[in-house]
């Protein structure tokens, strides 16, 4: 009855279809920047050509990533999925610091689309939502209205997600086909009319910039539009189909995914309101525009279609944000139900209700998610680096982990590419983090200053995770400590290098300006000239001078941390040894009399007969000790009385050799091995060891038979030999005993 709650309580149950997995994956790598990244970022970065070859060298990457995730489902479906594979390959340290990119990446994600919410309210209805005006961050005005709109949407996806499984599923195959059909629709449409419409693709690649540059920057960000995808890993427990078919749902979504992409590429330049003379320009001036023209995807689909197309693209568009929203959120569930399932100070998150759904898992990540719907759009608007770098992590860490597991089983082709996987993943880290690295730009400053302190906020959860870890699993690896530390000073180095860059190149077109506007008046005064420079300068010096500080407090407090984490590891380290220390000795501990048991001896006899073998042995003596009378005393007085018999027979022996190892050797049995002073004075203390001993507690007085045989090199070449011999001569004393009495 216990096992079958437990069971009911902690258990996911089967109802993943094929169609819903592929509806999951595609649904959830797909989402609102699916309709604004793809200009703002991508075709403003590379153009047409650009963005369409950089999306399709991607695809290739993600093809390599996906033989890996596959072979990760197959050996592992178990809820979690990349974290709970890498505990069994990699341990639970890297199981945790895989789990704390996936948390921080899938939550982005989630963030970004319940914040577009009030975006795609602005646009489409205006200030409706707008009212009960809260503050302004970070240029962004926080509406009361906007943020309940985000809660109230959140909290109607999370009760969809906790009070039906099937549900969703049939939601997220309906939207997935909406919006692929939606956009085939409107894209087909929009290529078929172009020819005649007098607008054009040019430019196919940003002027002024190497087209091959660009082609790779779309490629190193490319698993932005992917990730998501290998969200399927973490419903391998649900899945109601063989896991072998997984490999066929996993590359129908990266194609559907990688089709999708292109597609709202190809739309969003295919028309451009009139005012502007080429689509480059259109996207450039995006920010500026309201209602359909500032999504080029809505404004082209009005354009070719009318009305009908914008109706399709905007439902394409909620979609997107439904199903990413559905996907996500349902992601993180099994990912923390997953960790709690690991940590018995977590199992509430592991707790699944009537429906077999990690409800509680579910609602954490509500409560989160909706105090950041009161931070506005601004505080996520770098969703693209930081998607972006946590996706290349969590695919790197993945190929880690199968090359380790591949390599081990034999699996040749796994284990090539597990370490292609690590070796690509390596490259593009290395060109998001490195700023002008092959004359890319990298990650915005804010992105690097985000990944600092997430490290930061890791070492943290990681201490409290080793203080409340009870079973010993955490910190046998480096492997945390490094890789977070690493990430903080790497990326907070970065960051100071941007800003720096940043307010260097504001400070160069401030004096360009100054000095072209004093051109045209014909006059430069040197004292105004002299202050403006100042001023200049100062604003570089104090930029530095905060970097600095940030910089510093950040690292000095990832020492702290790291210091209390060193110190809380080696108290358990401490602990465990003792503990250890404790159980081998009770090990070699006779439980009755607290001398040496058996055990304890045999080492003793294996040391002693090495010695023995190299001619290092020192004089030593055997003494064989038995009890006498122990029987009559059982019989007489009962095993309790027998027991007392035995430990005061024990100590009157450990008395009388108080400076030689004593052990029982067997149930009335003891041996003492002389060494120094005790063998020098063997012969006088064989006599006092016989001698009757009367106890106040006992009945009768102890007696003891004893025989003893010194080490002689040239006839003993063991122990047991002159264990044999004092043996022989005890039972000789003990028989000489019996026949006094």
């Amino acid at each position: 009855m216990g096992d079958n709650t437990y069971q009911e309580r902690h258990t996911l149950s089967p109802y993943f279809s094929m169609p819903g997995a592929c509806a999951f994956s595609v649904g959830t790598s797909i989402g609102w920047g699916s309709f604004i990244v793809t200009c703002t970022t991508y075709l403003s970065q590379a153009g047409i050509l650009g963005t369409v070859f950089g999306l399709l060298i991607g695809m290739a990457v993600i093809f390599v990533i996906n033989r890996n995730l596959c072979y990760m489902i197959e050996r592992n479906p178990d809820a979690g999925g990349i974290y709970s594979y890498g505990k069994k390959v990699a341990g639970h340290d890297a199981g945790f610091l895989i789990a704390w990119m996936l948390l921080l990446t899938y939550m982005a994600v989630l963030w970004a689309n319940i914040t577009s919410l009030p975006l795609f309210a602005r646009r489409f209805f205006g200030s409706f939502f707008q009212f009960g005006y809260c503050y302004t961050l970070l240029g962004y005005d926080v509406y009361i209205g906007e943020v309940l709109l985000s809660v109230a949407a959140l909290c109607l996806t999370a009760l969809l997600c906790t009070f039906s499984r099937r549900i969703p599923q049939y939601i997220m195959i309906a939207m997935a086909v909406i919006f692929i059909g939606s956009v085939l629709v409107c894209a087909a449409t929009a290529l078929v009319k172009h020819g005649g419409s007098g607008y054009s693709f040019d430019p196919q690649y940003i002027p002024d910039k190497r087209q091959i540059n660009q082609i790779v920057r779309i490629a190193v960000i490319s698993p932005w539009a992917f990730i998501g995808f290998e969200n399927v890993a973490h419903f391998s427990e649900e899945m109601n189909f063989p896991v072998r078919k997984i490999r066929t749902v996993m590359l129908a979504s990266v194609l559907l995914t990688t089709g999708f992409y292109v597609l709202m590429t190809v739309l969003s330049v295919t028309a451009y309101p009139p005012q502007y003379s080429s689509w480059l320009e259109y996207i450039r001036d995006m920010g500026s525009l309201s209602g359909i023209e500032a999504v080029p995807a809505l404004y082209a689909g009005a354009h070719y279609m009318g009305n009908a197309g914008v109706g399709l693209l905007m439902l394409a568009l909620l979609s997107v944000v439904v199903t990413s929203m559905i996907g996500n959120l349902t992601a993180i569930s099994r990912l923390l139900y997953a960790f709690g399932r690991d940590h018995e100070w977590l199992e509430p998150l592991s707790k699944v209700n009537r429906f077999h759904i990690p409800s509680k898992a579910v609602w954490v990540t509500v409560v989160v998610s909706c105090i950041i719907t009161f931070t506005g759009r601004t505080a996520i608007s770098w969703i693209v680096d930081v998607t972006t770098l946590g996706a290349v992590i969590i695919y790197g860490f993945l190929s880690h982990f199968v090359f380790t597991d591949a390599k081990k089983r034999g699996d040749r082709i796994e284990t090539g590419t597990g370490i292609m996987g690590i070796i690509l993943m390596i490259g593009f880290a290395a060109i998001l983090l490195i700023p002008k690295l092959m004359t890319v730009d990298a990650m915005e400053p804010e992105s690097y200053l985000l990944f600092a302190g997430w490290a930061l906020l890791g070492l943290i959860v990681f201490r409290l995770v080793l203080v409340k870890d009870r079973s010993n699993q955490y910190g046998h690896s480096v492997i945390v400590w490094v890789a977070l530390l690493l990430l903080m000073l790497l990326t907070n180095l970065m960051w100071e290098n941007r800003a720096t860059q940043q307010v260097t190149d504001d400070t160069m077109r401030d004096i360009h300006e100054y000095y072209q506007e004093k051109f045209e008046q014909y006059e430069i005064p040197e004292e105004e000239t002299g202050a403006f420079l100042q001023q200049e300068g100062v604003r570089i010096k104090s930029t530095n001078s905060r970097g600095t500080l940030l910089s510093f407090a950040l690292f000095m407090s990832a020492v702290i941390v790291m210091m209390s984490n060193l110190r809380t590891a080696r108290k358990r380290e401490y602990a465990l040894m003792d503990q250890l220390g404790e159980a081998r000795e009770f090990g070699f501990r006779d439980s009755l009399t607290g001398v040496k048991n058996k055990h304890a001896y045999i080492q003793w006899e294996d040391k002693t007969d090495a010695k023995i073998e190299a001619g290092d042995a020192d004089p030593f003596a055997v003494v064989v000790c038995d009890i006498n009378n122990l029987k009559t005393v059982n019989d007489m007085y009962g095993h309790k009385e027998g027991d007392l018999y035995i430990c005061r027979a024990c100590s009157h022996i450990c008395r009388t050799y108080a400076h030689s190892p004593v052990f029982r050797y067997g149930g009335d049995e003891f041996v003492v091995l002389l060494f120094g002073e005790d063998y020098l004075d063997r012969h006088r203390l064989l006599e006092e060891v016989m001698k009757p001993v009367y106890y106040e507690d006992l009945h009768t007085s102890v007696s003891i038979a004893a025989g003893m045989s010194e080490f002689s090199p040239e006839r003993h070449y063991a122990l047991l030999n002159v264990f044999d011999e004092a043996d022989k001569r005890m039972y000789r004393q003990k028989l000489k005993m019996k026949t006094i009495d």
